[in-house]
């Protein structure tokens, strides 16, 4: 018996090794997967003051200086939204009704994302896509379920990162806006 007790504590020793080397050889794949720049916080490109110039004659395309290739711009000053494809062509373009907090501008990439949570203003909201957080309070995308974007932060006392969108819009960035899609904040 006490040879199976032995044999026994063995196995569970090699599983256990096994399991753990395992667990590490995954935590450093997907370490080495990860886009440059993921989690690092904002790598400022502009100063906070200045504004992107815009088309006076079209003012909702795509603002000049709001980066390149494939990402989501989002004018804090123009409560715009603006979906690029990695061919820098306008996918789609909507407006937004923000919370009380903004992120501050620089460039950021999509961090989490939640189908269904309910908003710090306890609306339940859809289609929730992260990328940031400023002095403990979460910014991203989300659509009230209800379909209504008013009515956030009723209580100005209450700091809320939400940047609400239609359903439509909603879904439109959820389908877009994937783990590490950069975000690019603009005045």
């Amino acid at each position: 018996m006490a040879q199976v007790a032995g044999t026994s504590s063995g196995i569970v020793a090699a599983l256990t090794a096994a399991a753990l080397g395992t667990v590490g050889f995954l935590a450093y794949r997907a370490q080495a997967t990860v886009p440059a720049g993921l989690g690092a916080g904002p790598v400022v490109h502009a100063t906070p003051t200045s504004k992107a110039p815009r088309d006076r004659h079209h003012p909702t395309a795509l603002p000049n200086g709001s980066g390149t290739g494939e990402r989501v711009v989002y004018s804090v000053d123009d409560d715009r939204v603006w979906l690029v494809t990695p061919g820098n062509r306008v996918q789609r373009t909507f407006p937004v009704r923000p919370g009380t907090v903004d992120p501050p501008v620089g460039t950021y990439w999509v961090t989490s994302r939640s189908s269904t949570a309910t908003g710090t203003d306890s609306i339940p909201i859809e289609h929730v896509v992260r990328f940031t957080s400023v002095d403990g309070v979460t910014v991203g995308f989300s659509a009230a379920v209800n379909g209504a974007a008013e009515g956030m932060a009723a209580d100005s006392g209450v700091k809320t990162g939400g940047i609400r969108e239609t359903r439509a819009d909603g879904t439109a960035m959820w389908n877009f806006a994937t783990i590490g899609v950069k975000v690019v904040v603009i005045r």
